[in-house]
């Protein structure tokens, strides 16, 4: 406990807890959208024990540091590319994340909602957790590797992921409630999921597309969408745009009219 008297060990867990918070953002988009399939009486639940099972597979993951480190020796080669257990767990992870994402996206705009694949009552309750529990892997794996690289003392590590994940609980269900109330937001978020699960692929293939991009074009995205709500909500008879046939046919209707 000797880092309790320790300002920069504060200073880290501050930060680390942050970057975790940050992290933790894409993981909490995909427990939401997941769990909103389920009846709504299992939804919260499905939330909770994912994000518990976050939490859980971060903390052991902490626990065996020497087998982190162990991931990024190279296992195999490919093309002359080293191949490690991280860099497999991170390109099949994102693989799983795009195919995931471009789905649910068929799935909302095709019309599929009626369907057995889309009924809440019909939906495994396990299964979803399952497909939770997978995601939850890869994305603890590159939180836990930012921790140990942001931190020396693992008590600050195990605190920081521990507060993120308090949040991300106490944050999971107004974020879900508000994503279902706005159709177009849920597009968006599986948008973001695409963007997330391309960068965890070229990570995978040891090309590094640095975090804050990703996170700059989600910002700025929600932040159109937000202005696009605040002006639907003011706007009683929103402006629809016409085609040209449409506006040549009004006008010629016009004409004969008067």
């Amino acid at each position: 406990m000797e880092w309790i008297t320790n300002p920069s060990a504060w200073i880290a867990l501050l930060t680390l807890t942050a970057l975790e918070i940050v992290l933790g953002i894409d993981n909490i988009i995909f427990i939401s959208i997941l769990s909103s399939k389920l009846p709504d009486d299992q939804q919260g639940k499905a939330r909770q024990i994912g994000l518990l099972a976050a939490l859980g597979t971060r903390i052991l993951l902490l626990l065996s540091i020497s087998w982190i480190v162990q991931l990024t020796t190279p296992l195999f080669t490919v093309l002359e590319l080293g191949i490690s257990g991280r860099d497999l767990i991170l390109f099949s992870g994102g693989l799983f994340l795009l195919a995931k994402a471009t789905h649910e996206i068929h799935d909302n705009l095709e019309g599929y909602e009626g369907k057995e694949s889309a009924d809440p009552n019909k939906i495994s309750f396990w299964g979803i957790i399952a497909q939770i529990a997978v995601l939850d892997i890869v994305f603890s794996l590159d939180s836990v590797i930012t921790a140990v690289g942001m931190a020396d003392d693992l008590a600050v590590m195990i605190i920081a992921v521990m507060i993120a994940v308090g949040i991300m609980l106490f944050a999971a269900t107004p974020l879900s409630d508000f994503v279902d109330k706005h159709p177009t937001l849920k597009i968006l978020a599986l948008s973001f999921l695409l963007l997330i699960g391309l960068s965890l692929v070229m990570e995978g293939l040891h090309q590094h597309i640095a975090k804050g991009y990703i996170y700059f074009a989600m910002g700025f995205s929600v932040f159109v969408e937000i202005l696009n709500l605040r002006m639907k909500t003011k706007t009683a008879n929103p402006v629809k745009l016409r085609t040209r046939y449409e506006q040549k046919k009004k006008k010629a209707n016009t004409k004969s009219a008067s």
